[in-house]
């Protein structure tokens, strides 16, 4: 089955905003590892402004379950942390400074000697990586052709699509693109924008897919599901239950 990663970087957002340790990011990771978690992200950006770079060796040495590491790796600051800190996973996305979040993948024709140095890089101290791409088999190819272990489908689009109610048009792309990737002995993982109304759908649409990153929509149900309970929800459907359905309850 698809494996749940949760981005915490809302939960570090919240912190900061006061001082102090409050909430505990350690202390959530943990708790959402019991609830069911089976994976912790964390996307540093350079002004951290919501996890701290610091973060990252305290969560790596206190979680059970994997590490996954998001970031430009452009920023020498950020290779030299994923290398000491050898998270799990290493995911390459091409953030601009001071970008309020991710917004494309990377192009990786354009990109693919500078991709090769860093996969090479990564993959030689022990750390899987994977490439943040848009649905697009060319892009996929590329990717491949670094020596990447896995891909991560940028969602958005999905997500806006199947909102409008264009769901088999939402998901053909990365249908085609998840193929290739399968074709191609490339892993492949999602995320971006996937929530408690799409996951069902899009995990039950792509072949093998692997792990879903999940953070935003995931911390804003738990404001109003409790944290266990949504981990859970979220954990449903990608097992095949059926969405939640907001207006029921």
């Amino acid at each position: 089955m698809t494996k749940l990663s949760i981005n915490i970087n809302k939960i570090a957002t919240l912190r900061n905003s006061r001082g102090g340790n409050n909430p505990d990011l350690i202390k959530t990771a943990l708790d959402i590892e019991r609830f069911g978690g089976e994976g912790i992200t964390v996307h540093p950006r350079p002004d951290e402004r919501h996890i701290r770079y610091r973060d990252v060796y305290g969560l790596k040495k206190m979680i059970h379950t994997e590490l996954n590491v998001e970031g430009n790796c452009i920023e020498e600051k950020f290779v030299a942390m994923v290398l000491a800190s050898q998270p799990a996973q290493v995911t390459l996305v091409p953030d601009a400074l001071g970008q309020i979040t991710s917004n494309h993948g990377w192009d990786t024709m354009k990109h693919k000697d500078f991709l090769i140095k860093m996969i090479s890089l990564f993959k030689s101290a022990g750390i899987r990586t994977s490439i943040f791409v848009d649905p697009v088999i060319e892009m996929v190819e590329g990717a491949a052709a670094t020596g990447t272990d896995r891909i991560e489908l940028y969602t958005e689009a999905f997500a806006k699509e199947y909102a409008a109610g264009n769901k088999e048009a939402a998901i053909k792309p990365y249908i085609a693109a998840a193929e290739k990737a399968n074709q191609l002995g490339v892993g492949i993982n999602a995320g971006h924008d996937l929530d408690l109304q799409n996951l069902q759908y899009f995990a039950q649409h792509i072949p093998g897919l692997l792990e879903v990153s999940i953070g935003h929509a995931l911390i804003c149900d738990a404001l109003y599901l409790g944290l266990e309970n949504t981990v859970q929800l979220y954990k449903r459907c990608l097992s095949g239950g059926a969405p939640y359905d907001y207006d029921k309850y």
